[in-house]
Order: C-alpha cells, then sequence, then structure tokens
C-alpha cells in the first residue's frame, strides 16, 4: 500500500476519560482531519457481544466493522460503563485486534481526499497503529479528575451512576489497559505527554496547537 503523501497523521494514546477525544476532535476540527475514536470500535464490538450474544461471533464482527459508519460510533448508548469494561476485555482477542487494526491503519494512511490527514486515539495508536505519525501525544489525568469528568457527562445522559462506582470502574480499566499483554497502554519516548488534569479544555487544545503549529510551520 503507498501512503498518501503530504497529509498530517496524528496519534494520540490516553487511558480513560482523561480528555484525548475531546482534544481530537478539535486539532481534526481545526487542521481539518480525519478523526477516529479507535476506542469506540471496541465499544461498538461489545454492545453487540452484551445485546446479541447468541449471533456474536467472528464473521457477526467482521460483517460489523466492514460496514462500520462515523455515525456508528456517534451512539450515545457507547459511553455506559458496562460496554467500556467488556470493550476493554475484548480488545484483548487477538483475531478482533486485526480486524480493527487492519480499519484503524486504513483510516489513518487512506482518509477521505478532502481532509488534510487524520487524526487517531486510543491505547496503542502511536506504536501500534501510525508509528511513523507526525505528531504523538499522550494525554492524561489522574483517576479521580478522570471518573469526575465522566460521572458528568454520564449524568447529562440521564444515567443513574454514582461517583465511586465510576472512579472504581476506572481504576479497574486502567489495571487492564496498562497491564494487558496484547498492545498494552503506554507512552512511547517519542510521545509528548500532555497532563490534563488542571488544564480547561481551551487551554490544553491551545498547547497542542502551539507544538503541532511550530513543527508545521517551521
Amino acid at each position: 500500500m503507498k501512503k498518501y503523501k503530504n497529509k498530517i497523521r496524528v496519534a494520540i494514546d490516553s487511558p480513560a476519560a482523561a480528555g484525548a477525544g475531546t482534544q481530537a476532535k478539535l486539532i481534526s476540527k481545526y487542521y481539518n482531519l480525519f478523526y477516529l475514536d479507535t476506542g469506540k470500535i471496541y465499544h461498538l464490538i461489545a454492545s453487540s457481544k452484551i445485546n446479541n450474544p447468541l449471533k456474536y461471533n467472528h464473521n457477526f464482527i467482521k460483517k460489523k466493522i466492514s460496514k462500520l459508519t462515523m455515525k456508528d460510533l456517534q451512539n450515545e448508548k457507547l459511553l455506559s460503563d458496562d460496554i467500556g469494561t467488556m470493550a476493554s476485555i475484548i480488545s484483548k482477542d487477538k483475531k478482533i485486534r486485526k480486524l480493527v487494526h487492519a480499519f484503524q491503519i486504513k483510516s489513518a494512511y487512506f482518509p477521505p481526499k478532502k481532509y488534510n490527514g487524520s487524526c487517531l486515539d486510543g491505547r496503542d495508536i502511536t506504536y501500534k497503529i501510525i508509528p511513523d505519525a507526525d505528531f504523538k501525544f499522550f494525554i492524561t489525568a489522574n483517576a479521580k479528575t478522570r471518573a469526575l469528568r465522566r460521572f458528568r457527562e454520564l449524568k447529562t445522559l440521564n444515567k443513574k451512576i454514582s461517583f465511586n462506582e465510576i472512579l472504581k470502574s476506572i481504576k479497574k480499566r486502567d489495571k487492564s489497559d496498562y497491564n494487558r499483554r496484547i498492545s498494552p497502554l503506554k507512552k512511547t519516548e517519542d510521545s509528548i505527554l500532555i497532563n490534563t488534569t488542571n488544564l480547561t479544555k481551551r487551554s490544553c487544545f491551545l498547547k497542542i496547537k502551539k507544538i503541532m503549529d511550530k513543527k508545521i510551520n517551521s
């Protein structure tokens, strides 16, 4: 496969609810990049397993991914805590990862031509999916801050869940993501660390923009 030339590729890795998705969307909009929340693909598969357990198999997943659209990934139901936990478990399956990775790589290197490039966020984007990305970021925040963000997010969707439940879930997912044998969450040496614990959405975006503009305009 010949990669598109003169395209900007941005790779972002982060633990759950660190604000990576928000920043990836802002970056993508500003620089006109094709955005893909890679974790949502696993959430979609997890939702299928929970809601259609009898149909769930390799062929079912393959068909699901082949017909995947960005609209499918915007379903608010994919944010549920149960689906998030199941997604973390599913992502350890080698066969599923192979299917998802193929879709991610296609999105990263062959975005629709109307875009100036691509921006993907997930857990192994910087070293597995786009190892030659022009920009690599590892976005994080402390567990309590991330749990509070997720709690507020779910409250706006009228989800009845306590802060302590979410904090427990965040810590459980962190343990699973950082310690999984296949493609664990980790910061690569060439990734720029962005800690959003004490940053607003705008200040975080401006910090990332400054880094990108400096390289783009050099």
